[in-house]
């Protein structure tokens, strides 16, 4: 035994010998600062002991540095001349933390000089769910998520590959490389790893793989005291990094009500958290009303209490306006459809707690329809606690008539329409569905307006492609309003250029317009507010309302659009709409308000919104104006193109590189008068007199982040119409006719043929007057 001990350091000193001191060394270097950043630095004496090797430069220093390392070493991986890659376990003792990051090195003997990443991979690192959907098709199910089971996925890695470090493999003989471990359990868990250095470079048989036992240390419970701003428990939003940058708890091994596709959480006042010892950034904060804290942390025996409250900045609801989002989901787009079809009514109402959200409306769709359906009842969830209410309504999308634009659907009694238990059945002209909603006393408007409706030439090579991503459409105008006839082939407000002009029977049979209201915030603002305001100038009084259409055009949180509704008395989710439908809103980003807007002092929303006057006049407008800049500049937002996320957001509406914003008075859809206010958060009151010549629309707003619904002032009984507006909506209708005509079951195309000729004769006669 004592002679082959001998042999064994023969072999280590010849090696060390082979290996070129300084390149070795340096890399030693960067270890050192490596792990010191990510949190797991050496001892001391180890540092001691690497800085005087690096010092020495010679192939002893080398073999001191490497017995200070391979100590470190949960794996010894060789490459062979023919690049095959096999592991060995090192000789690190295998210890994780619960819900925390540990690092360690992986030895690399690299005797092909390989210059390549290094990969690894384990069957416990596997992502825990099944992400996106089941194919949208009537009783359709999820895929089968393999193995291991999604419970035996306990383990999250990542090679490190940051400065100081190099991405790649040097070439050397010998060195070092980081790897990062994070267990989401306590106790014993076991897990096998394999290395690679691309496709087809594992070594065969069981040479590549090795099988670890680690002892997976209990993390801190840490409790938490949230308060909002007067005191009161509450949820808000929780966003923990280490000082590497690393999220808590690892994203890709959250299950509801943590979703996995954003690094916040969103914890209550009482509940609790898990952090193994050590030092954190924290972000708090409960919506856009809110002004966000950061702060460092330190986790030890003595401190495992967090306390944290809320400071605003604004609160509508004060001034009885209550925020709402009409447009989130509970399944498909970033939801996972494994280990459940979604999520549920506590987590979506969590999250809108956590936002400060006010309405929730959980509008069941396409993905995981015939699960989710089962959640509607008709009224506001049991979740629901005043003043955070939740509600299943529908979203027609991935079926029916969704290729003419999609639907929003609220306030229904049924969700199903009738003739079937699913989604085959469902009418594909849009008018069809909004005769049935219409007739339960529904709130109906089309979803993501913009989609579709990018105000392109139509020389453009793009015209007939639908929206790809930003930066697509060099020709795009920013005017607003512009007459640009769109292409219509989209899934937003498309059908809506001929529902629009129809009026169907409501619950007593009572003629309703056809549509409500166009969705907001989460499309392009040119794309949405352009149509709206050609409709506006021909005569029809549709309103506006805020969605984020979360988490599938965002996913960051639900709440990034919202609609502010004036509400007299308690709040309600049947009231909030019915809010809507009388335009007694305002929606925004959260980052601007425009607060009690009124005309000759009639209060928006209020008897119509109309104000009639028996000839031309002065009208005073007043309203009570605040938003929110941060101090430095974001060009990468101020100076986007329209069509880039965040399509709404403050940011584009600073004045150069100052803190103010222009708060602008439309008069049909054209900016007249403007009236710029500092961003600080202060609310300021405004007043404008605007000539009034004949009967028009008026409406403020602060563009790409908030905007009012419109007062409509009647000069002398005589309708609105604006002769340019009404020409570009004729001319819409039959585009959107050759974009949608192939789209109709052929038991509907005589319905949607006289759908589309009722609008184009009402725009005419409207031209005619």
């Amino acid at each position: 035994m004592k002679t082959l001990l001998c042999f064994l350091a023969f072999l280590s000193l010849a090696a060390a010998a082979e290996i070129e001191p300084q390149p070795f060394l340096v890399a030693s270097q960067r270890l050192i600062e490596a792990t010191s950043f990510l949190g797991t630095p050496f001892s001391d004496d180890e540092i001691i002991t690497l800085k005087a090797a690096i010092a020495q430069n010679d192939a002893a220093a080398v073999e001191k540095a490497q017995a200070v390392l391979d100590a470190h070493a949960l794996f010894h991986v060789t490459i062979t001349p023919e690049q095959r890659v096999k592991v060995e376990r090192g000789s690190a003792k295998a210890v994780l933390d619960e819900s925390g990051w540990r690092q360690y090195l992986v030895r690399v003997d690299n005797e092909a000089g390989v210059t390549a990443k290094l990969a690894a991979s384990s069957p416990q690192a596997k992502i825990m769910y099944v992400p996106g959907s089941p194919p949208v098709m009537p009783h359709s199910q999820p895929k089968d998520p393999g193995e291991p089971a999604l419970a035996a996925r306990w383990l999250d890695m990542q090679m490190f590959e940051a400065p100081p470090v190099q991405p790649t493999l040097s070439g050397l003989s010998l060195e070092y490389r980081i790897i990062q471990l994070y267990s989401r359990d306590a106790g014993k868990r076991d897990a096998t790893f394999s290395f690679d250095t691309g496709q087809g470079t594992q070594d065969l048989g069981f040479r590549n793989e090795v099988s670890v036992l680690f002892d997976c240390q209990p993390a801190r419970e840490v409790k938490l005291a949230i308060t909002d701003e007067n005191g009161q428990p509450c949820i808000a939003e929780l966003l923990i990094k280490d000082k590497a940058g690393r999220v808590y708890p690892s994203q890709i091994k959250r299950h509801a009500p943590d979703f996995f596709f954003h690094p916040q959480i969103y914890r209550g006042d009482g509940e609790s958290l898990k952090l193994p010892d050590g030092e954190y950034d924290v972000v708090f904060r409960r919506g856009p009303e809110s002004l966000p804290e950061s702060r460092k942390i330190s986790i030890s025996g003595q401190n495992t209490t967090l306390k944290f409250q809320v400071k605003r900045w604004i609160d509508p609801s004060l001034r009885g306006w209550w925020s709402g989002d009409h447009h989130i989901h509970a399944a498909g787009c970033a939801h996972y459809s494994v280990p459940t079809q979604g999520v549920h009514a506590p987590d979506m109402a969590r999250h809108c707690m956590g936002e400060d959200l006010k309405i929730g409306a959980n509008l069941t769709w396409g993905p995981c329809f015939d699960y989710q359906k089962q959640f509607f009842t008709g009224t506001e969830d049991k979740e629901s606690r005043h003043p955070f209410l939740l509600r299943y309504d529908v979203e027609v999308s991935g079926f029916g008539s969704h290729k003419s634009g999609h639907l929003c659907l609220l306030k229904l009694k049924e969700q199903m329409y009738p003739g079937g238990d699913s989604t085959a059945h469902w009418p594909t002209l849009c008018l069809n569905t909004l005769k049935w909603a219409k007739k339960q006393g529904a709130l109906t408007g089309p979803a993501h307006s913009g989609w579709g409706l990018q105000p392109i030439a139509s020389n453009d090579p793009n015209f007939k492609e639908p929206y790809r991503g930003p930066g697509k459409y060099a020709s795009a105008t920013d005017e607003l309003p512009n007459y640009i006839i769109p292409p219509f082939n989209g899934i937003g407000a498309c059908e809506y250029i001929v529902d629009v002009t129809h009026m169907v029977p409501g619950p007593a049979g009572k003629p309703v317009p056809a549509v409500d209201f166009m969705s907001m915030v989460d499309t392009p603002h040119t794309w949405e507010l352009n149509i709206w305001y050609h409709t506006l100038n021909a005569g029809f009084r549709t309103r506006i309302s805020g969605e984020t259409d979360f988490p599938c055009i965002y996913g960051e949180r639900v709440g990034l659009g919202r609609a502010y509704v004036k509400i007299d008395g308690r709040l309600n989710y049947d009231a909030w709409c019915e809010g809507i439908r009388a335009g007694r809103a305002y929606v925004s980003e959260g980052k601007s308000h425009l607060i009690d807007f009124k005309a000759n002092d009639l209060e928006l929303g209020v008897n119509g919104s109309e104000l009639k006057l028996a000839k031309p006049a002065s009208v005073k407008l007043t309203v009570q104006a605040a938003a929110l800049l941060d101090t430095q500049p974001r060009p990468d937002i101020q100076t986007a193109p329209v069509d880039r996320k965040p399509f709404w957001d403050i940011e584009r509406a600073r004045i150069g590189s100052s803190r103010q914003v222009p708060v602008e008075l439309l008069v049909n859809g054209v900016s007249v008068q403007t009236q710029n206010i500092t961003a600080d958060g202060s609310a300021r009151d405004l007043s404008f007199d605007v000539p009034v010549e004949k009967s028009c629309w008026l409406a403020l707003r602060i563009r790409a982040s908030s905007h009012t619904n419109p007062i409509f002032v009647i000069v002398n009984e005589q309708p609105i119409r604006e002769k340019r507006s009404l020409e570009w909506c004729l001319k819409s209708v039959d585009q959107c006719w050759s974009q949608k005509e192939a789209l109709i079951d052929p038991t509907e195309h005589a319905d949607a043929v006289a759908a589309y000729e009722h609008a184009r004769r009402v725009y005419r006669e409207r031209l005619a007057e």
